[in-house]
């Protein structure tokens, strides 16, 4: 099993603007009114696609569509994952208008670049009864160990999670993290704006963990994997330094990938400990980031379906 991809599946949007029915619980969007914020988006969108391919990393971008008024298709990694035995998962998404983002068109083009496609697992009926698993953003998987993290979230029912454990034979590692919200601690969004696993190492707010049972718990395991812990504060998490994704360019050589923001948040003791494994690669995503509420990590997709030839 691979724990990293040197290919990934990414979505340019059309309609980019701060989602209203994400906002409700994801405290890290903000409203800008501006004409030119798609604009914006777009350009931050390929500046970064031209960055992870200038280092070997193969980007299938496929074009969202205008009709669909689909703010947040820009970030995939929510409503689909791709796995080693040629499997497909596809997630429910808690807003209406996300759910739209799911376009099995595209997986037309992952065939056609020569991955082969198994099954899909469908996981969406969850929605009828108001239950929710986005994807890679509520679970981050240790792919290698077959270990799914999760923070429980309006996002992120355990129920469904355990379900997704059975059927993809990963462990999971529940627990709660919280970030302060005009005063009051109030559950985190999805799980990848906490934490990012890397090969080596471990990315991760452990100060989001408020119950001291749960932290340990996590910290044993990652530790029981081998992962170096490079913790970061809640102010770091919220320039998105969380928000990160290993990934392989040319000559396997391996990048931690980030926007700008998050990388301007880190402590030269922390980009020492990440330079010791891979190389830092960030790309500007403000725009991105101030009304999406989401950030590097999110508009990655990574595939990992076997090859057809």
């Amino acid at each position: 099993m691979r724990q990293i991809t040197d290919t990934l599946l990414m979505v340019r949007p059309v309609a980019f603007r701060m989602n209203e029915q994400t906002a409700v619980n994801n405290y890290f969007q903000e409203d800008i009114k501006n004409a030119d914020v798609n604009k914006q988006a777009q350009q931050e969108f390929d500046d970064f696609v031209k960055k992870l391919n200038a280092v070997g990393v193969k980007t299938i971008v496929v074009d969202d569509v205008i009709e669909e008024d689909t703010p947040d298709s820009i970030f995939p990694n929510n409503w689909v994952s791709f796995h080693e035995n040629g499997n497909i998962a596809l997630y429910p998404m808690f807003a209406p208008n996300r759910r739209k983002e799911r376009r099995l068109e595209y997986f037309a083009r992952l065939e056609e670049a020569g991955f082969k496609i198994n099954n899909i697992v469908d996981y969406t009926a969850a929605e009828e009864d108001d239950l929710f698993l986005e994807g890679t953003g509520s679970m981050l998987l240790d792919r290698v160990n077959q270990k799914a993290y999760c923070a429980i979230s309006p996002r992120a029912d355990e129920d469904l999670l355990i379900e997704f454990c059975e059927d993809f034979e990963f462990t999971p590692v529940i627990f709660t993290a919280n970030q302060s919200v005009d005063g009051k601690r109030k559950p985190i969004y999805h799980t990848n704006v906490m934490m990012c696993l890397a090969e080596e190492f471990a990315v991760i707010c452990l100060d989001t963990i408020d119950d001291a049972k749960e932290r340990k718990n996590v910290l044993k395991h990652l530790k029981q994997d081998g992962k170096e812990i490079i913790a970061i504060s809640e102010a770091q998490m919220h320039e998105f330094a969380g928000n990160m994704l290993q990934v392989q360019g040319a000559f396997d050589k391996k990048y931690l990938v980030m926007s700008a923001k998050a990388h301007g948040s880190l402590t030269k003791e922390q980009i020492t400990k990440i330079e010791k494994h891979c190389e830092i690669l960030s790309s500007d995503l403000h725009m991105i980031e101030t009304c999406g509420g989401g950030s590097a990590r999110c508009m990655m997709a990574e595939i990992f379906l076997p090859k057809t030839n």
